[in-house]
């Protein structure tokens, strides 16, 4: 009865290992990629699964967006200037079965085509563009690594360049030549401010020029502007044509008490 009993207890436990075997259990964003005696049966999943104790192998895929950075890399512009880029690349597995059966690992694979790619995409770019073009370059960068890895079953959906470590000399020259184009930028708002004075006074001078008495004013009101500034004496050159009316007033009062 003792040893019935052991057999009996043996054999439930060998059944619940097969159970515990045979049963899986797969996440909402999980797959299996099941293989029967080394072939491929397919994917399964997700929820309950039940797989043939020693005949079947399981490979479980998750489909969720994977997040990866890329490592800095040494890349050398079309300038001839050497930068250190490192990059972040969004992806996620579209389809588990190629996945699992056309690349050994298509998380490595996937870093590897996303380094080379870097480094030949940026190669081929300035400097500047590399600096002032980011978003032209993070979406060439994502096109093409989206189609080396599309026969993997994997989809890019982003790729962002997220640090480009210049050298301290390129740094040094990058700054005089901002300074440059702030100098210059400087000396254009003010010489088309001069022109605008210009313009401005010479509209003014053509309306002045239209009256006599208009131009007598406006020298009268620099000359009490001037006064109210300094307390000075001040001596002004005064045009004979200004103190013509006085003259001929003075004289025609002279004539008329003769």
């Amino acid at each position: 009865m003792n040893a019935f009993g052991s057999i009996i207890f043996a054999g439930i436990f060998v059944v619940f290992i097969l159970l515990a075997y045979a049963i899986r259990i797969l996440r909402e964003y999980e797959r299996a990629v099941v293989f029967r005696l080394g072939r491929l049966v397919g994917a399964k999943g997700p929820g309950l699964i039940l797989l043939i104790p020693i005949v079947d192998k399981m490979v479980r895929v998750s489909l969720r967006v994977v997040t990866m950075d890329v490592p800095e890399q040494d890349v050398i512009t079309r300038d001839n200037v050497t930068v250190r880029v490192n990059a972040v690349v969004y992806f996620r597995v579209m389809d588990p079965v190629k996945a699992v059966v056309a690349v050994e690992d298509f998380l490595y694979a996937t870093s590897m085509i996303s380094q080379t790619t870097l480094r030949a995409v940026l190669g081929q770019a300035e400097l500047d563009s590399l600096l002032a073009e980011r978003d032209r370059l993070n979406d060439q960068l994502q096109q093409i690594i989206d189609e080396d890895t599309e026969p993997w079953g994997i989809k890019v959906t982003k790729v962002e360049v997220k640090n480009v470590d210049i050298p301290q000399d390129m740094q040094r020259a990058i700054a005089r030549q901002a300074e440059a184009e702030r100098e210059r930028r400087a000396k254009v708002i003010h010489a088309q401010g001069e022109m605008q004075a210009a313009e401005k006074l010479r509209q003014a001078a053509a309306e002045l020029s239209k009256e006599s008495a208009s131009i007598q004013l406006r020298f009268l009101q620099a000359l009490t502007e001037v006064a109210s500034e300094k307390n000075s004496t001040l001596i002004f050159p005064v045009p004979i044509d200004l103190l013509e009316p006085i003259i001929q007033a003075k004289w025609k009062r002279e004539k008329s008490g003769d």
